[in-house]
């Protein structure tokens, strides 16, 4: 190095890796936006989207109920709808960020894609596969490593979550009561019947 040069300098691959950074609360933003739509479908409310650069190539929601497919996580199919988009079923360079940390399945479709990097917002401690209940990305025996950012407005994601869950409880406690009051009437019925 010379005097007339500046001093070596690292350069992050991202150099924005803030778990509060306004890049991820944007993108994520954009997650929840598509989060929205499964829950708007019926579906529980998960969004992913692919990022390159600071694009957005691809959007995802879960979909597995009305697709009749256990792998329409939002996550697929964000990398699904990706790949088409980039021609290709590597993905270097790209971002995911999701709403709800990703599953095994997910985890897998991450690695073979070769996102560089993972955001997502609510952790999820039945089947997260991002330190919650195993680390996938942890594991140095594989070949690729993700980065892995998590807690990204995670309250906001993980509101969304209960509120499906409350309202589908509550829809299910409705149905059930009007059910038996159906059949309580029936029954009404059937014994004034007989005794007329």
């Amino acid at each position: 190095m010379t005097l007339n040069e500046p001093p070596p300098r690292a350069i992050p691959e991202f150099e924005d890796t803030d778990p509060a950074s306004e890049r991820d609360r944007r993108f994520m933003a954009l997650a929840q936006r598509a989060a929205d739509e499964a829950r708007r479908a019926g579906e529980v409310p998960v969004g992913a989207v692919v990022v390159l650069g600071d694009d957005v190539i691809a959007t995802g929601f879960n979909h597995p109920i009305r697709g009749h497919d256990p792998s329409a996580h939002a996550e697929m199919a964000a990398l699904r709808a990706a790949a088409q988009t980039l021609q290709n079923y590597r993905l270097p360079g790209c971002e995911l960020y999701v709403t709800l940390e990703p599953c095994l399945m997910c985890a897998g479709a991450i690695m073979h894609a070769r996102i560089a990097r993972v955001v997502y917002g609510a952790a999820d401690p039945k089947t997260g596969a991002c330190g919650s209940v195993v680390d996938m990305f942890a594991n140095e025996r594989l070949n690729h490593h993700t980065a892995v950012t998590g807690g990204v407005l995670a309250d906001e994601c993980g509101h969304a979550l209960k509120n499906f869950f409350a309202e589908r409880r509550r829809l299910a406690r409705e149905e059930r009561a009007a059910r038996e009051a159906r059949q309580h009437a029936h029954a009404v019925t059937d014994s004034i019947t007989k005794t007329n």
